[in-house]
């Protein structure tokens, strides 16, 4: 499998995706707003895109689908219950979806959007194509369409079974500031402080890929057990019980994370 992933340097902070079959040169290119870039980066290795992947509905990840069919002839794949104009393939859990001899999971992960889809492709580093479910050190909002409390079920049965080597390849490149989240919930998180010293001032588009396994040190949102974390989400919200279910720290840090 060979992936290139496209930092956009738009306001949007858009990463995009190229999936690619060594053998045939087919390739699947994952919510390509910036489609030309997209379109220039596949022209660059010879790889012809034949499928384009929609990860959710919103328009900073689907605003280039009709203009990238047109220029490929492209079939367009979503969630089967997004809404999104042109799309030829709706997508459920566990549906496979083949780029030449390249196999990918579909992975039904609401929380973002109720109709929200990750993409996993296995192998010997198996890597996922997260969109707005999954950052670098983050987890994504619920302000349009969401439920935080869909996306805790989405982290906790879903995306916390990965093997820990699986590479993380998010729709949006926030790592440096989800970094800071992080560290104002566990000042004491050595990992999160190593990481924030390394990549701060960094061009965005040489941010490194994080693992699964490296999330679960640095990602406050999967480390909903840390005694920092929630003695210190403990003074923001004070009726929060001794042994607080994992489900309501990760709402609570949701909401502070939407005002941060």
């Amino acid at each position: 499998m060979l992936i290139e992933r496209i930092w956009t340097g738009n306001a949007y902070r858009n990463f995009h995706y190229l999936v690619a079959c060594p053998d045939s040169g087919e390739a699947l290119v994952v919510d390509p707003l910036e489609w030309r870039l997209c379109l220039a980066a596949a022209h660059a290795r010879g790889w012809t895109i034949t499928q384009i992947l929609n990860t959710h509905e919103h328009r900073d990840h689907t605003g280039g689908n009709a203009a990238l069919v047109r220029a490929t002839g492209a079939q367009l794949l979503a969630h089967a219950a997004a809404s999104i104009e042109g799309v030829d393939r709706g997508l459920a859990a566990g549906d496979r979806i083949r780029v030449g001899r390249l196999e990918l999971e579909c992975l039904d992960t609401p929380g973002h959007t109720l109709a929200h889809v990750c993409i996993l492709a296995h192998g010997e580093q198996p890597a996922l194509f997260s969109g707005d479910t999954l950052f670098n050190a983050g987890a994504g909002n619920c302000h349009h369409g969401g439920d935080p409390l869909r996306l805790y079920e989405t982290f906790s049965r879903i995306l916390a079974r990965l093997p820990g080597e699986t590479r993380i390849y998010p729709g949006h490149e926030y790592l440096a500031r989800n970094l800071a989240f992080t560290l104002d919930r566990e000042p004491d998180n050595e990992a999160a402080n190593a990481l924030l010293a390394t990549v701060s001032g960094s061009d965005s588009a040489e941010m490194p890929v994080t693992t699964l396994a490296e999330e679960r040190q640095i990602n406050t949102f999967l480390r909903l057990d840390s005694p920092t974390l929630i003695e210190r989400l403990r003074a923001a919200y004070p009726d929060l019980g001794a042994r607080p279910d994992a489900r309501v720290v990760f709402c609570r840090l949701r909401e502070l994370r939407n005002a941060w």
